[in-house]
C-alpha cells in the first residue's frame, strides 16, 4: 500500500521468530567482530607499550616524567570539570535509544543474546 506509513517498530511488521532470528544473527556477527577488532587492538596496543618499554631501557627514548605527571593532571581536571552533567545532544539520543528498544524488545533481546554468543565463539 502506497499510503502507508513504514516506519513503524518490529513489533508491528514481524513475527516474533523472525524477529528474534534477525536480532541474534546481527548480534552475533556484531559479537564476533568486536572479539576480533577487540583482540587486535589489545594485540597492538601492548605490542606499543612493550617497545616503548625496550626503547627507553636500552637508552632511546628518554622520558620527562615531571611533564607527563604535568600533562595527566591537566587532563583530570579538564575530565572533571566535562563530567559533572551529559550535554542536551547526548540525552537526546539516549532518550531515542531507550525508546527503539522499548519498541522492540524482542528484537533487541535477540541481538543481546546474539552479541554475548559471538564474544564467546
Amino acid at each position: 500500500m502506497f499510503g502507508k506509513n513504514n516506519s513503524g517498530p518490529a513489533a508491528e511488521k514481524y513475527s516474533v521468530a523472525t524477529q528474534l532470528a534477525v536480532g541474534g544473527v546481527t548480534g552475533w556477527c556484531a559479537g564476533y567482530l568486536f572479539q576480533k577488532v577487540g583482540k587486535l587492538a589489545a594485540s597492538a596496543v601492548g605490542g606499543g607499550f612493550f617497545l616503548l618499554q625496550i626503547a627507553h631501557h636500552t637508552g632511546y627514548i628518554k622520558i620527562d616524567w615531571k611533564r607527563v605527571e604535568q600533562d595527566v593532571n591537566k587532563a583530570k581536571k579538564q575530565l572533571k570539570l566535562n563530567s559533572d552533567k551529559p550535554t542536551k545532544e547526548v540525552r537526546t539520543k539516549f532518550n531515542e535509544v531507550q525508546v527503539f528498544v522499548k519498541n522492540n524488545i524482542v528484537l533487541t533481546g535477540g541481538f543481546a543474546g546474539g552479541f554475548l554468543l559471538g564474544l564467546a565463539s
